[in-house]
């Protein structure tokens, strides 16, 4: 994978995670009987919210105002989506793994964006969460729903912990393209594994009392 240009790369995986979070802001939007305009609307949130928040911070053009490809693949796939959901019931967690993937996806875009304007590590990983977790943070408030990265298992520590394995294994001299497909797994990894065996972060129950 090293003659793989990553500029390249990221671009693909960019278009890639518009349509899978784009398709998955419908698909809520569908469990609340949210009409085309709605869903669509949720559609673009989920796909595009988060990397507009990561761009404004780093003060680089909007990536899907610049490009206006990201916001035509992310309207296809949410209009297709919609009339596929209206043809056939869709279960409620149908949307959770194509979910995770486009968690994964814009995690290490939003990483690889960081390293490229040369800011600290850290900055660099959190900017992959922001990319990756705010489209999604956008999605449930408009659909009424209480944020899925507040209460459900890992997500936004999924993504951090796959945007930091990436930038250790670059910091390893492994390339940047095979990387960042290495993230993405550890990404889809921790989010599967933390559904399946219900792995959750600490949290106060209503009523309880925090320790003394």
């Amino acid at each position: 994978m090293h003659g793989i240009d990553v500029n390249s790369l990221l671009y693909v995986l960019g278009i890639a995670a518009s349509v899978v979070c784009g398709a998955t802001g419908v698909l809520e939007a569908a469990r609340k009987q949210i009409d085309l305009f709605g869903a669509i609307t949720a559609g673009i949130a989920a796909s595009l919210g988060g990397g507009t928040v990561r761009d404004l911070l780093l003060d680089r053009p909007v990536f899907w105002i610049a490009d206006e490809t990201y916001l035509v693949a992310t309207i296809i796939a949410a209009v297709a989506t919609f009339f596929v959901a209206r043809l056939r019931a869709i279960p409620a967690k149908f949307f959770l793994l194509p979910d995770a993937m486009g968690l994964a996806l814009f995690t290490v875009v939003g990483t690889q964006v960081g390293l490229q304007f040369q800011t600290p590590w850290l900055v660099a990983s959190l900017m992959g969460v922001i990319t990756g977790v705010f489209g999604g943070l956008l999605r449930d408030v408009l659909t009424n729903e209480v944020p899925l990265v507040f209460t459900s298992e890992l997500y936004a520590t999924a993504a951090w912990l796959g945007a930091i394995a990436m930038i250790v294994m670059q910091e390893l001299g492994i390339s940047p393209a095979a990387s960042s497909f290495g993230g993405m797994a550890v990404v889809i990894l921790i989010r599967l594994a933390a559904i399946h065996w219900h792995i959750t972060l600490p949290y106060i129950r209503p009523g309880q009392k925090p320790p003394v």
